[in-house]
């Protein structure tokens, strides 16, 4: 299995840093905190950090030093960690400064939490780290490294391991009629009940949780998955 990533957060928001962890947490990452710059400076010096995110609660002048010292573009080296800086808007001079220091990316608070952890998965990309396998559906997008389900709304859901298997055999076979004795043998129910019956069930409440309608039932055949529409085609 591979190694975690590892985030570091730097004097971020109290408020902002728990939702942000417990959102990178669940997606396989593993995050670290420093509530103080003196505390980043040990933080940074142990090495293995992927990404950085620091806080607009931090100096310019703290800020500029830890890019100077520990990011990728810096005294850190090609091994060092990439920089994401918070900053206040319209400080337009902050963030120029910081990109020509080396920071990867710089967004404005009040941020969303999401945004955010979208550029630290891009930067982690590029890193070659592995990324989530994101699948878009009509009205949600799941990533199944971490079995969420990521509603439109905001909302997240977690699939199920049987929720998992069940959808990557449909997505092994698109557009492919699969009968029940099908289902029953690639992706068994996370119980001792895998009779017909309880694969309508089974459907119906991944379905839902999906918000799609890309699952159709085939009357007396079975059931066939048609992936969405790209906006291109």
């Amino acid at each position: 299995m591979a190694a975690r990533s590892v985030i570091a957060l730097v004097s971020v928001a109290e408020v902002v840093a728990k939702d942000l962890a417990d959102h990178l947490d669940r997606r396989g990452h593993d995050v670290r905190q420093a509530r103080q710059p003196w505390e980043a400076e040990t933080l940074l010096s142990a090495g293995g950090i992927d990404i950085v995110v620091v806080g607009d609660e931090v100096t310019q002048a703290e800020g500029r030093e830890l890019l100077r010292r520990y990011s990728s573009q810096g005294g850190g080296g090609e091994d060092g960690p990439d920089f994401i800086l918070i900053c206040r808007p319209r400080d337009l001079v902050d963030k120029v400064l910081a990109l020509e220091l080396g920071a990867a990316d710089v967004i404005e608070s009040p941020l969303n939490v999401r945004e955010l952890a979208a550029r630290i998965g891009g930067l982690l990309m590029r890193r070659g780290r592995a990324a989530g396998e994101l699948i878009v559906l009509e009205n949600a997008t799941v990533d199944l490294r971490s079995a969420m389900v990521m509603h439109r709304s905001g909302a997240e859901e977690q699939l199920s391991p049987g929720q998992v298997a069940l959808l990557k055999l449909f997505l092994a076979s698109p557009r492919k009629v699969l009968t029940r004795d099908d289902i029953i043998a690639a992706a068994p129910a996370e119980n001792a009940d895998a009779f017909d019956r309880s694969i309508d069930s089974r459907i119906v409440r991944l379905r839902r949780k999906l918000d799609t309608e890309t699952i159709t039932t085939i009357r007396g055949a079975g059931y066939r998955f048609d992936p969405p529409l790209s906006r291109n085609e």
